[in-house]
C-alpha cells in the first residue's frame, strides 16, 4: 500500500509561485509513473503533468512554460513548481501513481486577481 500527501498549497497573487510536493510511503515513487492533476469546481478533472520513472515529462498546453515537474528520488517526493500564476489555475491539485492508481487528498491552489 502506498500513501500520498500532497503540500505545499496556498494562496498567493497572480502572477506567484509556489512549489507542491507529494510525499510518498510505502513505496519508492521512482518506481511509478506520478501524475499531477487539478479540479476547479464545476469543472472536470484536468491532467497537468507527468513524469514516469525514467524521468520523461510531459505537461498540459495550459502550463507549458510554467509549471515543472521534478522528482527527489530519495526522499520518495515529487515536485510541481508552479511559476506565473494566474486566477485560472486555482483548484484542487492531486498527485497520483500509474498502473497502480493511488491518490492523495489534494492540496488548494487559490491564486487572486
Amino acid at each position: 500500500q502506498v500513501q500520498l500527501v500532497e503540500s505545499g498549497g496556498g494562496l498567493v497573487q497572480t502572477g506567484g509561485s509556489l512549489r507542491l510536493s507529494c510525499t510518498a510511503s510505502g513505496r519508492r515513487l521512482s518506481t511509478y509513473t506520478v501524475r499531477w492533476l487539478r479540479q476547479a469546481p464545476g469543472k472536470q478533472r484536468e491532467l497537468v503533468a507527468t513524469m514516469s520513472p525514467s524521468g520523461i515529462t510531459n505537461y498540459a498546453d495550459s502550463v507549458k512554460g510554467r509549471f515543472s515537474i521534478s522528482r527527489d528520488a530519495a526522499k520518495s517526493t515529487v515536485y510541481l513548481q508552479m511559476t506565473n500564476l494566474k486566477p485560472e489555475d486555482t483548484a484542487l491539485y492531486y498527485c497520483n501513481t500509474q498502473p497502480a492508481n493511488y491518490w492523495g487528498r489534494g492540496t488548494q491552489v487559490t491564486v487572486s486577481s
